[in-house]
C-alpha cells in the first residue's frame, strides 16, 4: 500500500512538471507570435517588460526574470516550499522561452494580436496553475498583503497591478494599446479559467421520478452507466419523490431522454454541462 502511495505522488509531481514546462512553452510564444509585435503589454510584471521592450528594447524574458526575482526572495518565507520552488522554476522557464523561441510575428493586426495572444497566454498559464505553480512573483505579494489586510483580496491586489500596467502602457505606448490590452487580460482570464475547470463535454442528468428504479435499471443495461438516486421532497406538494442523477456522453443524451420519456412521461428532467468528469467510464480520477 506505501509503494503504491509513493508511486502515485510520484506520478503526479511528474504530471505537475511537465504541465509547467509545457505551460511555460505555450504561454512563452504567445509574446513573439502575438503580443511583442504588437505591443500589447498584458498585465503583470512581464506586462512591464513589455513596456521596457517598447521604450529601450531590453529583451522580455530576462527583463521579467530580473523583476520577479526580489518579489520571490521576499515571499520565500510566507510561501509553502514546494509553490515557492516550482513557481522559480516556472518563471525561468517561462521567461526563457520568451525571449528563445523566436518565431515571427503571425499577424501585425493589433485586435488578432490581442485575441489570438490571449487565448495562447491563457492555456499556457492555465497549465501552469494546474501543475501547482505561477509565473510572477505578484502573486506571492499578493498573498502576503492579503494576509495582512484581509479586506484586500488577491484577486483585488492583482487587479490594480495589472490597471498599473495597463495605464502605464497608456502613457508610454499609446492609448490604443492600452485598450487592447484590456481586451487580453480578459480573454487570458477566461482561457485561464477554462484551462482549470477542465475541457470535458459530457452531461449531468438530473430527473425527479417516482420510476426511478426502472429508469436506472435501463440507464444501467442499456447503456451500461451508473446512477445514484437520492430521496427529495416536493417543497409546494410536500409529496416525495427520488432524484436521479446521471452523468452521460454528449451522444448519449437522446438514447437518456428516450429512456425517461418511455418510463414515465410526467418525470421533471433537466440537464447540465460538466466541465471535468472524472471517474469510470470517463478520465482516470488521479489524470492530474
Amino acid at each position: 500500500m506505501h509503494s503504491f502511495i509513493a508511486k502515485h505522488r510520484k506520478n503526479e509531481r511528474l504530471t505537475a512538471y511537465i504541465e509547467i514546462v509545457l505551460g511555460c512553452m505555450i504561454g512563452g510564444a504567445a509574446y513573439p507570435l502575438f503580443l511583442v509585435p504588437n505591443n500589447i503589454a498584458p498585465g503583470g510584471l512581464t506586462g512591464v517588460a513589455t513596456i521596457f521592450n517598447y521604450l529601450w528594447g531590453w529583451p522580455v524574458g530576462v527583463t521579467s526574470m530580473a523583476l520577479n526575482l526580489p518579489l520571490f526572495v521576499i515571499g520565500w518565507k510566507a510561501m509553502g516550499k514546494v509553490f515557492v520552488f516550482r513557481s522559480l522554476i516556472a518563471t525561468f522557464l517561462f521567461s526563457a522561452f520568451i525571449d528563445l523561441l523566436q518565431f515571427p510575428p503571425l499577424t501585425d493586426d493589433i485586435l488578432l494580436g490581442s485575441v489570438y495572444g490571449a487565448l495562447v497566454l491563457g492555456v499556457g498559464l492555465g497549465l501552469i496553475l494546474r501543475g501547482g505553480a505561477t509565473t510572477g512573483g505578484s502573486d506571492m505579494i499578493a498573498r502576503m498583503v492579503h494576509k495582512q489586510f484581509p479586506i484586500v483580496t488577491v484577486g483585488m491586489f492583482l487587479f490594480l497591478v495589472d490597471c498599473a500596467v495597463i495605464l502605464c502602457a497608456a502613457f508610454t505606448m499609446s492609448a490604443r494599446a492600452a485598450l487592447y490590452a484590456l481586451i487580453c487580460i480578459f480573454i487570458s482570464a477566461k482561457a485561464v479559467d477554462l484551462v482549470l475547470a477542465g475541457f470535458g463535454s459530457a452531461k449531468a442528468c438530473f430527473i425527479i421520478t417516482n420510476r426511478a428504479e426502472s429508469i436506472s435499471s435501463r440507464i444501467t443495461r442499456e447503456m451500461e452507466r451508473g446512477a445514484t438516486l437520492l430521496s427529495a421532497t416536493g417543497a409546494y406538494s410536500g409529496k416525495s419523490h427520488t432524484l436521479l442523477i446521471s452523468v452521460v456522453s454528449q451522444r448519449e443524451v437522446i438514447p437518456m431522454k428516450k429512456i425517461v420519456r418511455q418510463e414515465d412521461e410526467k418525470a421533471f428532467m433537466f440537464i447540465t454541462d460538466t466541465h471535468e468528469t472524472l471517474g469510470e467510464g470517463f478520465s482516470a480520477l488521479n489524470g492530474e
